[in-house]
């Protein structure tokens, strides 16, 4: 779920194996315009030509909304990847978790500057100094459970796999580091911050994360693919997830099945391109925040030196090494990165160009195969 690589799985994993790069036919919505689909099919084929399993995306802009494919969902069965295949949307889920604890602000049921004692007595260190704006923003010092404890741990993927922890038993691993640094003073990515802020939603509500997430922004928007999971499998026509733990000539893993709790608030949805790419419309348009509350979440700080070209909000990233050179403003939106699934959903400052891209291999992948999906990216957002 971080785009952060552990040294563990780094050593593990020094390349991908190459999968037979068998391209769906695209369901386009609408026809080739100078080249463009066509650069996009493309693009999605160079993926899965460097060895990622399958990819596929739904792009909006001027001229329409056109959806492609390339590749396999399943290795076993050879299933063909479908642009409407759902798939596990990984630190996409913050923009969601973060949606709804701004709409609770919105409500007077919270404060952005409250500290988290106030509501959660006793369940960080130094709670009463550490506030709701700062777990939004990754500015609280929280360590990560995810990254600086569980991934450091030997053969991490596959025991997480299979392990069951509780929301509070994440915060507590959490705590095992120390913090890394006093509340407010700098900018680390923490998964710890949205579990904190999941539970908050379901302390504040009396309801569970996953249904305030139903309630207040799946079904408002009809987003028909898109679950709150409450089981490790993927429900309907889905991407299946792999790694290659042993090397690029083994066999992969099949991480498709996942222990839900070992992400929860901090990357647990399953989606679709489509569904995401029209969550993060009504975001942009205003349909779910009140704009005020909009301006705080889109109001982006560099995120620091490791992180060059991006920037974070409250629950979004920014970027601009998408379209680096190209003068243009940076995109919006957020990654999503578990074993097995990486996925971007981004769109223009402009609101005018959209892309979600979503592949099924992620913590194996080598270099070459990040700059293809990069690629795709680029030729989405980026002005011609």
């Amino acid at each position: 779920m971080s785009r952060t690589s552990t040294a563990l799985v780094s050593a593990l994993l020094a390349a991908a194996a190459v999968v037979p790069a068998a391209a769906a036919p695209a369901a386009a919505a609408t026809p080739d315009r100078a080249g463009g689909r066509t650069a996009l099919q493309q693009s999605l084929d160079a993926v899965v030509a460097a060895g990622v399993p399958g990819a596929i995306a739904e792009v909006r802009d001027e001229h329409g909304t056109w959806r492609g494919s390339s590749g396999i969902a399943d290795i076993g069965s050879g299933r063909h990847a479908q642009a409407g295949d759902k798939f596990r949307a990984g630190s996409v889920t913050k923009s969601f978790v973060a949606t709804v604890v701004l709409q609770l602000v919105a409500e007077h049921k919270l404060g952005l500057d409250d500290a988290i004692e106030q509501h959660l007595p006793g369940l960080v260190p130094n709670g009463e100094h550490i506030t709701v704006r700062q777990l939004l923003a990754h500015t609280s010092g929280l360590a990560d459970y995810l990254t600086d404890v569980l991934m450091k741990r030997e053969n991490a993927v596959r025991d997480l796999q299979t392990a069951t922890y509780t929301p509070r038993d994440l915060v507590a691993i959490a705590a095992e580091p120390g913090p890394k640094f006093a509340p407010g003073t700098s900018w680390s990515y923490s998964n710890t911050n949205y579990v904190v802020l999941g539970l908050l939603i379901e302390k504040t509500t009396g309801h569970s994360l996953g249904q305030e997430i139903g309630r207040r922004i799946v079904r408002p928007l009809h987003l028909t693919g898109t679950s709150f999971p409450t089981t490790p499998k993927m429900p309907g026509a889905h991407l299946n997830g792999y790694e290659w733990f042993n090397g690029p000539s083994a066999a992969p893993t099949d991480t498709t099945e996942f222990s839900l709790s070992v992400y929860w608030g901090a990357g647990t949805l399953i989606s679709t391109t489509h569904d995401l790419n029209t969550f993060y419309r009504a975001l942009g348009k205003g349909t779910l925040l009140p704009p005020a509350l909009q301006h705080e979440m889109y109001t982006m700080r560099p995120d620091g030196a490791d992180r060059p070209g991006r920037s974070y909000g409250l629950g979004l990233e920014g970027s601009v090494n998408y379209c680096a050179g190209s003068g243009q403003a940076p995109v919006w939106g957020h990654t999503g990165s578990v074993a097995g699934y990486n996925t971007f959903s981004f769109t223009t400052a402009d609101g005018k160009r959209q892309v979600t891209l979503s592949l099924n291999q992620n913590i194996s992948k080598t270099e070459k195969q990040d700059q293809a999906a990069i690629k795709v990216l680029s030729t989405a957002l980026c002005r011609k």
